[in-house]
């Protein structure tokens, strides 16, 4: 069966057979993925924390946040913002660094520059431009990780489990949005007269996952992948086998070498030496292509706007104020935690990718025509004194559209960037998805508070055309959707027999002469062992 002009039933049979391990044989990989997601949480904890800061109003005093409904919006926007506009520029410069210094300082790096942003705001005292400088420089933290943390951690899963690691990033951002709304919920308990203690205790939180991070990364393996990128070879297998909790000599841990090397050299010898040049050979531009548009189809699904929506109709079944409103995200959050953790444990491998995101955006969609429907028969009173059956039923509307985002559009794309690009473009790809995710995130948290606005001012129909446009945006995307190659069980190398870059037979014969290579290479050093020992 070819999709999009490849060949996904041979390349299927171009990887060994999956078999049933347990827990325990891959608790290494397990355990370097989470040490590197911790900055992850994070991307998650972050990206939620500007909007709620926003609503303590010692922030808002200190920092001026008044004026006009506009100017309040627009000051609101830029502070969200800033973060995302930093993400974007980190997550392009992450992937020329990452190439040059590795994956392991790239992340070292990375979180030495986030603490020296989370340190200028937490020390902000009533300059909205320092606060300003150090989001941004946040951002560019957070964008690096944003990128490197999937590339590592692909690089390094074995890939009976490697949807089940990677999709590991989504259950970290949801857990870091999730602790950013409590905790912006439980300082609204501290008195206001406190002062300045209310907002910089969640955003001097911020500072500790990365600091316990930073206390990890230098125990952390190297990823054999990219060491082996380097000509490391005898270094890029002694990775392998730790990871893999084997011995260098053992037989599966020699074959997975022998594939991952003989990728790299046909990606060299096509490239000529130059990794750049890869991203224009043949089978790689359609990987760019598809990390573009599934981030789009991800950014504009409609769950920015449902998270947006979300406080106006839980205010209107009679939940008010900045503490109940924050009350209500933070349940938001858990379901999203619960949903996301039970697809990534026990659907991402069992369904693979493309069904679960075809049948996830449009479950997505039907949920939107439902709320956008109700909302424009049964426009939300802010000011009812008794609940109404139709603000009940866009409030569960709201759980339920959730449900599906966190197994398909939350986590699969993440998923799948970090599987479907070769060892010498990997960074480059994810630096792509990543920057796509920040760019469209950006744009949608900048004008969000100037929808606020509309809506404020009875622009029922401003938020009717929003549910009705994402809504027809996720049937789009489900069609295409069902268009993209499966790259479910398939090693990472396998991605080229997919892609097209090389052929089956190519890829089998340049792994026989690798492997053959490296016998005769442990057979001549067995040779000079034995040879020695006589001499003693």
């Amino acid at each position: 069966m070819a999709i999009l002009g490849l060949d996904v039933e041979e390349a299927a049979q171009a990887s060994a057979p999956i078999t049933k391990t347990s827990f325990w044989k891959h608790s290494r990989a397990y355990m370097l993925a989470v040490a590197a997601y911790m900055g992850i949480f994070i991307f998650g904890y972050d990206t939620g924390l500007g909007g709620g800061v926003l609503v303590l109003p010692t922030f808002a005093s200190e920092f001026g946040i008044t004026g006009t409904a506009t100017e309040v919006a627009n000051l609101q926007g830029n502070v969200v913002s800033i973060l995302q506009g930093g993400c974007f520029f980190g997550a392009l410069l992450g992937a020329p660094i990452t190439t040059r210094i590795g994956r392991k300082w790239s992340l070292i790096g990375s979180c030495v520059v986030f603490l020296a942003g989370g340190a200028i705001q937490t020390a902000s005292s009533g300059s909205l431009a320092q606060f300003y400088v150090g989001r941004l420089v946040c951002g560019l933290g957070v964008g690096t990780m944003s990128m490197v943390c999937p590339t590592y951690v692909s690089e390094l899963s074995p890939k009976e489990i490697r949807g089940k690691v990677t999709g590991l990033f989504q259950v970290i951002v949801v857990i870091g949005v999730a602790f950013s709304y409590w905790i912006n919920y439980g300082v609204t308990f501290i008195n206001p007269s406190r002062g300045a203690v209310q907002w910089r205790i969640p955003i001097g939180f911020q500072l500790v996952p990365v600091g316990i991070m930073l206390c990890f990364l230098p125990f952390l393996k190297e990823s054999p992948r990219w060491l082996a990128t380097k000509h490391r070879e005898d270094a890029a297998l002694d990775n392998l086998a730790w990871i893999r909790k084997a011995s260098p000599d053992d037989p599966d841990v020699q074959a997975e070498f022998a594939e991952i090397v003989a990728a790299i050299r046909e990606e060299e010898h096509a490239s000529k030496g130059s990794s750049w040049r890869e991203i224009f050979a043949k089978g790689n531009p359609i990987r760019f292509i598809i990390a573009f548009l599934i981030f789009t189809f991800q950014q504009w699904s409609g769950q920015n706007s449902i998270s947006y929506f979300a406080p106006t109709i839980f205010k209107s079944i009679g939940i008010k104020g900045a503490s109940s409103s924050l009350l209500a995200s933070g349940i938001y959050g858990i379901v999203k935690i619960i949903a996301t953790g039970v697809f990534i444990a026990f659907g991402i491998e069992r369904f693979g990718r493309k069904k679960s995101l075809a049948l996830g955006l449009g479950l997505m969609s039907m949920f939107l025509w439902i709320i956008g429907a109700i909302f424009h028969t049964h426009p939300p009173d802010a000011n009812a004194a008794t609940v109404s059956s139709a603000s009940i039923g866009m409030a569960v509307m709201i759980y339920l559209f959730v449900v599906p985002y966190c197994f398909s559009v939350g986590p699969v794309p993440w998923v799948y960037c970090s599987e479907i690009f070769n060892n010498r473009t990997r960074a480059y790809g994810l630096m792509t998805a990543a920057a796509s995710q920040w760019f469209w995130n950006f744009f949608v948290s900048r004008f969000t508070p100037n929808m606020v606005i509309a809506l404020s001012n009875g622009g029922i129909p401003v938020d009717l055309a929003q549910f009705f446009f994402f809504a027809a945006i996720n049937i789009i995307s489900c069609g295409l959707a069902l268009l993209l190659p499966e790259t479910k069980g398939l090693s990472l190398e396998s991605m080229d027999v997919l892609f097209g870059s090389v052929t089956k037979e190519q890829r089998e014969a340049d792994i026989a002469r690798r492997a053959a290579d490296q016998a005769e290479r442990s057979q001549e050093e067995e040779k000079e062992a034995r040879k020695h020992l006589e001499e003693v």
